[in-house]
């Protein structure tokens, strides 16, 4: 009797070893479990050097190109200044060569008023000669006729007394001097005539050669300014270029810049992550080693009791006690009208209809698609991230940029003219949380979502843009 009891001590002290052993192998497969976690992770931590790393390179190459372009339009600026200057001196010129060309136009409207006098008084004088011509006719036909020789024997005898032949032969001489003065008159008029004619004349002609000169000096000014002003225009719209080209990139710049805050913030979180699960395996761990002591102190006093009662051992009830967790269940919100969140990489953005696809536009790319529908539609994250950019654009109106590391590889989702934003920079969002509400914002005609998906970070040129409707659900 006293051996089969013995027998039976014997045989629940090998059970309660048996368990013991169990239970400790468990709980060293479990830490196995638990130490194995953070290599894993590790590496996830290296993927996001990496890319916070490329991306510091990408914002030193932006930033580079950035002060190349403020050079440009320096430059760009001070030939437009120098241009202008040349314009300004060149207009002065003009105006110059225009009062000129009217101080000519002047002379030669009084030259013109001049000749119209003058011929008043070369018809007078036409006249005056047209007389005299009819005089010397006249004392040309007397000669004829009587031979050219004045009677003086006839005015001798012909007077009365010595006073009258004085009279007579006055008179003859008055009238022989008279046709010498008229033939002198008339020479010298015709003289002056012929010189007023000539001199205005020159005049004129002189006049009408210096405007002819001063306008084509002026037309040559004039195709100067011409070219003066097309230079000008180009050099604005190369300037108005390279500002918009500087534009795109301090915008890409603030963009790799928010994104390296994001990846920065992402490497925060998964560091305190491993801390925390690091923390966890330790104290799992402790608990373990003291479940392990507190078992074996139990099973040693049960098999002290067992072997002082000399009663059957109860250490087999002891050991088929069990211990087991399980993860509280998480309590999950779907929000109204969003479309269900899907099982693949990125979920759908929002709900409604694609009104426009990737590709060319208004001969412009379209570097993503637009998503249409009316009334309040939320717009909710394609998959986790870091929101990397919550602003308002000119283009995008309200935009929110959110960056994601999946599988060591880095995405960009772009949500565009939203008519509100409900997450800042910096903040954490799962897949398929509400991050803002459908709108008509930015350049855009009707209410829709723009969504872009890029392969990468986001970048001006939009080169690392690939099509979303290839990852997400139709």
């Amino acid at each position: 009797m006293q051996g089969n009891r013995c027998d039976g001590i014997e045989r629940g002290n090998e059970t309660l070893k048996k368990n013991i052993i169990a239970m400790n192998a468990s709980i060293m497969i479990g830490l196995g479990s638990l130490l194995a976690v953070p290599s894993v992770h590790a590496e996830s931590i290296s993927d996001l050097e990496k890319q916070k790393n490329s991306i510091q390179e990408k914002r030193s190459g932006v930033e580079s190109n950035i002060s190349e372009a403020e050079k440009k339009i320096d430059n760009l600026q001070d030939k437009q200044l120098t241009a202008e200057e040349q314009i300004a001196a060149i207009e002065a010129k003009i105006e110059e060569s225009t009062q000129k060309i009217d101080a000519k136009n002047a002379e030669i409207s009084q030259t013109k008023k001049e000749i119209e006098a003058l011929k008043e008084e070369i018809k007078v004088l036409k006249e005056r000669i047209a007389k005299r011509n009819e005089v010397l006719k006249e004392r040309a036909l007397s000669f004829q006729e009587t031979g050219g020789d004045v009677n003086y024997l006839e005015v001798l005898f012909g007077s009365s007394s010595f006073g009258d032949l004085v009279d007579r032969v006055g008179a003859v001489a008055t009238i022989a001097e008279a046709d010498r003065d008229i033939l002198k008159q008339h020479e010298l008029d015709k003289k002056d005539l012929e010189e007023k004619q000539n001199a205005v004349e020159t005049k004129l002609a002189s006049l009408e050669v210096a405007k002819a000169e001063l306008l084509e000096i002026q037309e040559q000014q004039k195709q100067q300014k011409q070219e003066k002003d097309a230079l000008v225009k180009k050099l604005k719209e190369q300037t108005e270029k390279h500002e918009h080209e500087k534009m795109g990139l301090e915008e890409e710049k603030a963009n790799l810049a928010s994104q390296e805050k994001a990846i920065k913030t992402a490497i925060s979180l998964e560091n305190q992550r491993l801390a925390e699960l690091e923390a966890a395996r330790k104290k799992a761990a402790a608990e373990a080693k003291q479940r392990a002591e507190q078992e074996a102190e139990q099973a040693a006093q049960a098999a002290s009791e067992a072997s002082a009662s000399k009663q059957p051992s109860a250490s087999s009830e002891s050991s088929s006690k069990s211990r087991s967790a399980s993860p509280a269940p998480q309590s999950s919100s779907n929000v109204n009208e969003a479309p269900a969140v899907s099982s693949g990489t990125f979920t759908r953005p929002s709900a409604g209809y694609v009104s426009s696809t990737m590709g060319e536009r208004w001969n412009k790319q379209h570097a993503g698609i637009d998503i249409a529908a009316s009334g309040t539609v939320p717009i909710v994250a394609a998959a986790d991230g870091v929101v990397s950019r919550s602003y308002f654009s000119s283009t995008y109106g309200n935009a929110i940029f959110v960056t994601h590391s999946l599988g060591g590889q880095q995405w960009t989702t772009v949500y565009a003219h939203l008519s509100s934003r409900q997450v800042s920079e910096g903040a954490v969002v799962a897949k398929g949380q509400q991050i803002g509400i459908m709108g008509n914002t930015g350049h855009s005609y009707g209410q829709h979502l723009h969504f872009e998906l890029h392969k990468g970070a986001w970048n001006y040129s939009k080169s690392n843009a690939v099509n979303p409707l290839n990852y997400i659900p139709n």
